[in-house]
């Protein structure tokens, strides 16, 4: 079978794809931030959301080919305080959406840049992607191919590429679905503030 990325046969890299595909499908914490982003902001800023969370993504890959991930990993400590920093983080947001005035459609590149950070922070602050970063991608390393921190650095990208793709996707539609029920009725701040609040205690007892 011809080589795709220089290393993995095209059969190998189908198999990565699919795998990556199927874990980004299924609404994960990513999802469900992109989605409430969407509700609250409209299409934009539901994009924006999982944009910012593919980019934390790419964090995390970062750490993994420099090795630090396997560090932290070995420190529970550590990731106690970044998975309970991720969960303080997601109550703030509820409350600030719990507060909001009525919902519209994110303004501007300020709208914009707020929900991609939150995206990435999310993302960022979350300690399951250090844990599934490191057990996925050095399955398919292959041993006398190019550097590992090459071949994890390359699958990373394929496998950020296409779950930003996917995140951004579901806040879009959750987006253009908050603005048809805005036509109907209020409350979609708070409709987010409960999926913030949601995903923070899902955060916060998932050990």
């Amino acid at each position: 079978m011809p080589e795709v990325l220089g290393f993995l046969t095209a059969d190998q890299f189908l198999t990565f794809l699919l795998g990556g595909l199927v874990v980004n499908v299924v609404p994960g914490a990513d999802v469900v931030l992109a989605t409430a982003c969407g509700i609250q902001g409209g299409p934009r800023a539901g994009a924006a959301s999982g944009f910012g969370a593919g980019c934390g993504v790419l964090w995390h890959v970062t750490l993994a080919a420099a090795g630090v991930a396997a560090l932290i990993a070995a420190h529970p400590g550590a990731l106690e305080a970044l998975r309970w920093t991720g969960a303080a983080y997601l109550v703030w947001l509820a409350v600030k959406a719990w507060t909001a005035g009525p919902s519209g459609p994110a303004q501007g590149q300020s709208g914009l840049w707020r929900a991609f950070r939150k995206g990435a922070l999310t993302n960022i602050l979350n300690p399951k992607p250090v844990l599934f970063v490191m057990a996925f991608l050095p399955q398919f390393v292959v041993q006398g191919g190019p550097p590992v921190w090459q071949q994890i650095v390359t699958l990373g990208l394929v496998f950020a590429f296409t779950g930003t793709l996917v995140t951004m996707g579901y806040g879009v539609a959750a987006g253009y679905a908050g603005q048809a029920l805005s036509r109907r009725m209020g409350g979609l701040n708070r409709l987010a503030s409960v999926l913030f609040a949601g995903l923070a205690v899902r955060l916060a007892l998932d050990s």
